[in-house]
């Protein structure tokens, strides 16, 4: 007689199958980005004008020699063939070596390592005011009129398309000059310093969010689940937070990957307005003066941070919508 055990067996190693398959591809094409990445950045970086050298002896204003600058590309193998530095550069990668900053003469991995939990910190406020604001203007949607829909719609549309150099710029005037409620730059003044960054990140990117969210979350709530739940008594409140909430937010878990890569290029932004250190700044600094070992520093790690969230983000999704596990 056939048993439950034995008839579970093959479906489980069927399961644990396909868990590899989808690890597997998700890892190789991990490794893909970040070559193509680390290979882009590194030819883009030539493009810049400018002579990396004058970064390696103080800058373009050095009057440093024809001698001493012949010496600097030779210690940094700045005169060999770019295919050869390009070599070179793969090879440090492999043994972890991301080089030292022609600038601060520091090693990069000591910068990245400064900055990157302020920028991280940042990033991960960001994306949870973005969901709150996202959610809750599809709620708000959801349970008002048409008249609360177009209103909605056009909160949306507004604070998506609103540049974050603006917003920053409008945020600092109102609160800082003219309420004096919180300071204008964020370096060294703790939570109350991130209130106003935040901010300036957050509402472009729940505008998109919302928009999403807003369509998935009108759908639920007239598809057959929906109905079936309110023929068995259920609230409407009951049935857009125990039944289409959790629909609404599929689009949005889908594009979290894509949100915090925005969040991390927009941080180059805010770092900037808001005068607090992070990577954006730093990426910003080290192009300026060609730094070109912590430019390729910043963009690798903000890739390998993008691809760890989009798979947290490809998780979640299988997590909450069972339908995927399938595939």
């Amino acid at each position: 007689m056939t048993t439950v055990d034995q008839i579970a067996g093959p479906n489980r190693r069927f399961e644990g199958t396909k868990v590899a398959r989808w690890a597997l591809k998700r890892i190789a094409g991990a490794v893909f980005v970040l070559w193509a990445v680390a290979t882009l950045s590194f030819f883009v970086i030539r493009l810049i004008p400018g002579d990396p050298v004058d970064a390696l002896l103080g800058g373009a204003d050095s009057n440093a020699t024809e001698q001493m600058r012949q010496q600097a590309r030779e210690a940094y193998g700045l005169d060999r063939p770019l295919p050869v530095q390009y070599l070179a550069y793969l090879d440090k990668l492999l043994h972890g070596d991301l080089g030292q900053s022609y600038q601060l003469k520091q090693s990069v991995t000591e910068i990245l390592s400064d900055h990157l939990a302020s920028t991280l910190t940042l990033a991960v406020l960001a994306l949870a005011l973005a969901w709150i604001l996202a959610l809750g203007l599809a709620l708000w949607s959801a349970r008002g009129g048409w008249g609360t829909a177009a209103l909605s719609s056009i909160l949306e549309i507004v604070s998506a398309a609103v540049p974050h150099f603006w917003l920053g710029t409008l945020l600092i005037v109102l609160f800082s000059v003219q309420l004096r409620w919180l300071p204008a730059t964020s370096g060294g003044s703790g939570a109350a310093g991130l209130v106003l960054p935040v901010l300036t990140l957050a509402i472009p990117l729940a505008g998109f969010l919302g928009q999403v969210m807003r369509e998935s979350m009108a759908d639920a709530m007239q598809s057959p689940f929906a109905l079936s739940a309110r023929a068995r008594g259920e609230s409407e409140t009951g049935v857009s937070l125990r039944h289409a909430l959790r629909h609404a937010a599929l689009p949005g878990i889908g594009l979290s990957g894509w949100a915090f890569g925005s969040l991390t290029s927009g941080a180059v932004v805010v770092e900037t307005v808001f005068a607090r250190p992070g990577l954006g700044r730093s990426l910003l600094q080290a192009v300026l003066v060609r730094d070109v070992p912590v430019v390729l520093g910043v963009v690798l790690v903000v890739a390998a941070v993008y691809i760890i969230v989009t798979l947290l983000s490809d998780l979640a999704d299988r997590v909450v919508d069972p339908r995927l596990r399938a595939t």
